[in-house]
């Protein structure tokens, strides 16, 4: 105490070494705080004032853990004590004499940092203390109030901003701070002097807590993991075994394009690991720069595959997961203040998302588009898609990085110059790849240094017999026999019936042996495959699966693929014979890799498909090294060379392509997207585009300039967009088409038949409905079967008969070509056969039983498969398409739910378990009768009991069924509350009173 009386306290502050806090870590901790290493680093300088001069450190809690983690006990020194003890002392004093009103003000007060030190502290200034005292203490004071503030309004409401919802969301480090403040405060029977010194200290994290967040929010490094949190290392190792990089991709990562985020395009051999730095660019961007990412695939089992696999660490990391393929996908996406989306999208669902981004000024959300498989970008009309789309979103914003990965690329300089990129190629390969041909019984190496490129190797060590040596000419068993059972085979054969004979033929000649191999586990896969099937189960996999052999190409059904994939990945199957679709679509490795003949179907093997096809061969962490044969006749030996010596294919702009189709919709686009108005501006726009930069190639016909006013005038002609002497304008039809990703060839035909169905439309069924959706292109690729025609016409009821009159296909019609007469009438037989498709669709969506459907028609179910899955996509394009024309509205609620009801092609109970990624119709009545009957309760399974519950669940399948759950409902639970934040909120325009007067 001075002479005034007043008390003398000084209070220094120290930070004493900090602890790891790893135990302290959890999926709930914030973003910014989990990179805590680097954190710290990053505040290294920053520190607080010594609280003790000399002495040694007080111990003020008996626990042996630290609560605080990283932000340790902070010192004290005994001249503190001897103050504390002295302000208790007068505290005491003044309790002899309490002031009742004073003590009930401080009782009703629920900030327990006033209800403590600062009570007795702050009954007199700190006139003596240095300025660096002075701030802290209105840092405390400040933050007092802002706690008073927070815990005074107990009202939730989604009118509050951002920093109120993060508060939400403290970190379980906070949450115990929080715990043993109001501990401290409450009373006990710990003396006053220990209350008092638990308060100091406990401000003293709380500043150097606020502080470290300050920092930390500055920048974008918030870990060790290449730039990201030391969660996301953990991860890496716990969910997919990864615990180093390659030096390539250390070095891919550390570029200083990719570090100032320029556009980068980087190839390597297949299995390389390209996908992982594209992976670990997405999570930065997610993560450290808070923006969304595009993830666009080829195929739509790679976008599922992508989703599951990142579901996961979306859980984990705190953003969304969100797949956009088939009729999945919302446009524009649901806007989100407080995550990021990862969009993982196939190419034409991509080119959608990117339009309605920039049709809603929403493209600097954006961060980054990852595209992979790159080379398609020569890929016919999907290759004039990915174009547009990258175009547009280099034309529209600055800030969006480009990313694109291929393992088969020839032109480089084309496509950097396009994308405005840097390159980084590679020849690694984890697995070292050896290529060799076989010529009548020898096999040659591969060797380009070689004049003739073959270097002769060994000759086949195999004993055939004369009717083996018939059976199989080119010693297809003796290759195959070399590695199978111990090792994994792929067949590559050049059509889909070669597939299932060459299957069959190895299995006549294997021994018994291979039989008695997984017996069990075999067992299994043939009782899937048997409900899959709903009882009915292919010949050709009855009798090969139990020698560990099957065949894989796309008159499979989705069910089947998976199921087969799945067991040759787990090795109960060590071989599959299989089209090149295999090649491109998964990812499935095997030790050695034989292309049955160097041709897909009558057509000689690109390079990019042979290297693709060959890249399959060698598993990284499996085998030392991958083998590739490729069988050869004497006449194809000149090709030959080529096709495994020869530079990679150039890859060429399709704008100008098929037909040349391309061009007008992408100008369509522009007009309706506002990006262009003039033909002027059009010709701007193409500036960025890869057909600029090859137009002296693709343009020697017709100049660019010459396509453009050849596709303005087309699309003036269809009634798309309207000319006029100062600017382009798109029509209400031309938006439609655009926005409903209508192939510009069948706008107006789906209009005709869109406005003719409205005048007696059949709503006692579906089939009118079916038929308005059936995809135009999967016309040309079924012929009816007359007799099956007329026999299903026949089971439909007199109003179902009556539509199909309507749309141009009588009974009459039908009753005469399955007589084998001739019919004079004109038919429209382009209108037949969609009318023969919608039987089939609509017979299928009555009895759900695809086995049968195809059986009934004569079909391959691969087939019917792939009709539903281009009718759900093609229902949902019509969807779009219908809400932008005011005269077709009825069908707007009508499509929604035959999207839906196409998309699953289900009983209703299933649909909620089958929207879950990676959850197919089988695997769905499993989990069904299991108990498993909605989302929620997927998504709140124990992955352990799920695995243990369902027949043949590995526990990967199971985290990744459950995550996708979880991702899915809490995707849906936040769009939920963006909704409600939306309604609530006030708008921005909202009149005043001022703007009253005005009026």
């Amino acid at each position: 105490m001075n002479a005034s009386g007043r008390q003398d306290l000084q209070i220094k502050r120290v930070s004493s070494r900090k602890r790891s806090r790893e135990d302290l870590r959890t999926h709930r901790t914030p973003v910014r705080k989990r990179g805590g290493a680097t954190c710290l680093q990053k505040c290294k300088d920053w520190r607080l004032s010594s609280i003790m001069a000399e002495g040694r450190a007080v111990e003020y809690c008996s626990d042996s853990e630290d609560l605080f983690g990283d932000y340790d006990s902070i010192l004290e020194d005994s001249s503190l004590l001897v103050r504390l003890d002295a302000a208790e002392q007068n505290e005491r004093r003044r309790d002899d004499q309490p002031d009742f009103t004073a003590l009930r003000a401080r009782q009703t007060r629920e900030d327990v940092l006033t209800d403590s030190i600062l009570d007795v502290l702050t009954d007199e200034p700190f006139e003596d203390l240095p300025t660096s005292q002075h701030r802290f203490q209105e840092q405390v004071d400040g933050a007092a109030k802002r706690s008073r503030l927070e815990d005074g309004d107990k009202t939730s409401t989604p009118l509050r901003d951002a920093e109120d919802k993060s508060r939400a969301r403290r970190s379980v480090t906070e949450e115990m701070k929080r715990t043993m403040l109001c501990n401290a405060a409450a009373p006990s029977s710990v003396s006053r002097s220990v209350g008092l010194k638990e308060a100091v200290v406990s401000e003293e994290i709380s500043v150097a807590m606020q502080a470290m967040e300050e920092v930390c929010a500055e920048t974008t490094d918030l870990g060790p993991f290449y730039g990201l949190p030391t969660k996301v290392k953990e991860l890496m190792f716990t969910l997919r075994g990864i615990k180093d990089l390659y030096d390539w991709q250390e070095t891919c990562l550390n570029l200083d394009c990719v570090q100032q985020r320029r556009n980068l395009i980087y190839s390597l051999p297949t299995s390389g690991g390209k996908t992982l730095v594209a992976e670990i660019l997405v999570l930065r961007e997610l993560l450290c720069r808070r923006k969304d990412c595009l993830f666009i695939l080829p195929y739509i089992s790679l976008v599922q595959e992508k989703v599951r696999g990142l579901a996961s660490f979306g859980l984990e990391l705190d953003f969304m997961v969100e797949e956009y393929a088939g009729s999945k996908g919302r446009f524009p996406p649901v806007r989100r203040r407080n995550n990021r989306s990862v969009y993982v999208a196939t190419i034409e669902k991509a080119h959608s998302l990117v339009n309605s981004l920039i049709e809603t000024g929403r493209m600097d959300d954006l961060g980054l588009v990852v595209v992979d498989e790159l080379h398609m970008l020569g890929d016919g009309s999907r290759g004039a898609i990915i174009e547009m789309t990258l175009a547009k979103v280099l034309y529209t914003t600055k800030s969006t990085q480009i990313i694109g990965m291929s393992a088969t690329l020839g032109n480089i300089r084309d496509l950097q110059t396009f994308l405005r990129a840097e390159n980084y190629t590679n020849d690694f390969r984890p697995v070292q790849l050896k290529e060799y041909v076989k010529l009548n019984d020898t096999i040659y190496e591969v060797d380009p240094k070689e004049e003739e490129c073959f270097k002769f190797s060994r000759l086949l060590n195999f004993k055939y017999s004369s009717s083996m040596q018939k059976v199989d000419p080119d010693h297809i068993i003796a290759l195959v026999t070399e590695v199978i059972p111990a090792h994994s085979c792929l067949v590559f054969c050049p059509t889909k019936k070669n597939c299932e004979n060459v299957v069959g033929m190895i299995c006549k000649y294997l021994k018994e042996e291979f039989l008695h191999l997984r017996e069990e586990e075999k067992a299994v896969l043939l009782r899937e495959l048997k409900a899959s099937g709903n009882g009915s189960m292919c010949p050709v996999l009855r009798r090969t699966v139990p020698y560990g052999l099957a065949y894989h190409h796309s008159g499979l059904t989705s069910e089947e693929r998976k199921l087969v994939e799945e067991a040759y990945s787990n090795g109960v199957l060590c071989l599959l014979t299989c089209t090149s679709t295999l090649a491109a679509g998964i990812n499935l490795p095997a030790r050695r890799v034989i292309l049955r003949s160097p041709f897909v179907a009558s057509d000689f093997l690109k390079r990019s498909q042979y290297k693709q096809m060959v890249g399959r061969a060698g598993r990284a962490g499996i085998d030392a090294a991958g083998e590739s044969v490729l069988i050869l006749q004497d006449k194809d030996r000149h090709m030959a060379k080529t096709l495994v010596c020869a530079p990679m294919e150039n890859c060429y702009s399709n704008l100008m392509r098929d037909d040349g189709k391309g061009l007008p919709s992408l100008i369509l686009s522009l007009i309706g997207l506002n990006i262009t108005s003039t033909v002027d501006r059009v010709r701007d726009f193409l500036c960025g585009t890869l057909l600029s930069v090859q137009q002296k190639h693709l343009c020697a016909e017709t100049s660019l300039t010459e396509a453009v006013q050849q596709s303005v005038d087309l699309l003036k002609d269809k009634d798309l967009i309207t000319v006029t002497a100062q600017s382009l304008q798109v029509t209400k039809l031309g938006r439609a088409t655009f926005k409903g990703s209508v192939d510009l060839t069948y706008s107006d035909i789906l209009y005709k038949d869109l406005s003719k169905g409205l005048e007696g439309l059949l709503l006692n069924s579906c089939l009118h409905l079916v038929y308005l959706v059936t995809p135009y292109d999967m016309i040309t690729q079924c012929r009816p079967d007359w007799m099956v025609f007329f026999r299903q016409f026949t089971l439909l009821t007199a109003a179902e008969q009556k539509m199909s009159a309507a749309v141009g296909v009588p009974e009459s019609f039908i009753a005469r070509k399955a007589a084998g007469q001739t019919v004079r009438k004109t038919v429209n037989m382009e209108v037949v056969g969609r009318m023969y498709l919608a039987l089939v669709l609509f017979s299928l969506l009555k009895e759900t039983n695809l086995w049968s459907v195809a059986d009934r028609f004569q079909l391959s179910r691969g087939f019917i498969q792939s009709l539903l899955s281009s009718s759900s996509a093609f229902c949902s394009c019509v969807l779009h398409f219908t809400e932008e024309l005011e005269e077709l509205w009825p069908f707007r609620a009508l499509l929604t739910e035959l999207t839906r009801r196409l998309s699953y092609c289900v009983t209703s109970e299933l649909i909620p378990l089958m929207e879950v990624s990676g959850v197919m119709e089988s695997r769905a009545k499993q989990l069904y009768n299991a108990g498993y009957r909605t989302l929620t309760h997927l998504a709140n399974a124990d992955p352990s009991v799920l695995s243990d519950t369902i027949e043949n669940l590995f526990k990967k399948q199971a985290n990744q069924i459950v995550a996708s759950a979880k991702m899915l409902l809490s995707e849906r639970a936040s769009a939920l509350q963006e909704e409600v934040d939306e309604l609530l909120m006030k708008p921005s325009d909202q009149p005043t009173a001022e703007t009253r007067r005005l009026v």
